[in-house]
């Protein structure tokens, strides 16, 4: 009779990777760039309800720029997101403009979680803290920066 093997699925190399500390002989060694880290934390940050923005306004001007002259949009996912990635944890910095009349420190719990969660579930790293800064908050009738600078009067009727 042949000899059948499985395959480990991920969620167990996970654990036993975190058991193990890394100490497991002749299997090798699995780096994570910063930028893995920072578009899974910014990703994760925008699914959450009340993120307008991400990054401080020159960052977001800045960004808008580049992507208008390359056409693409690939830095806009990591804009206003900062991580630093050791060997087992990760720590992650995100700056948010957020909509008006939502709970900052509500919201800042949920980005929090869902980061941690994204991150910890994808990389197998421990998030050791997500400092967030609020940078600004997008009111209901502000224009979104690439829109006219003139909104006072309706131009249709």
């Amino acid at each position: 009779m042949p000899e059948t093997r499985t395959e480990s699925k991920v969620p167990g190399a996970r654990e036993a990777s975190r058991g193990e500390q890394g100490a497991s002989a002749g299997s090798g060694h699995t780096h994570i760039a910063d930028g893995v880290v920072a578009k899974i934390a910014g990703m994760a940050a925008r699914e959450i309800g009340g993120v307008h923005a991400m990054g401080g306004g020159k960052a977001r001007a800045v960004g808008a720029m580049r992507d208008a002259m390359t056409g693409g949009s690939d830095g806009s996912v990591t804009r206003g997101v900062s991580v630093e990635v050791g060997e087992r944890q990760a720590a992650v910095d995100i700056d948010l403009v957020v909509e008006y009349g939502i709970s900052i420190q509500d919201l800042a719990g949920s980005v929090r979680r869902n980061v941690t969660t994204a991150v910890e579930r994808m990389t197998g790293l421990e998030v050791t803290e997500i400092n967030i800064r609020v940078d600004d908050i997008h009111l209901p009738d502000e224009s979104d920066e690439s829109e006219g600078a003139d909104t006072s009067a309706p131009r249709v009727r």
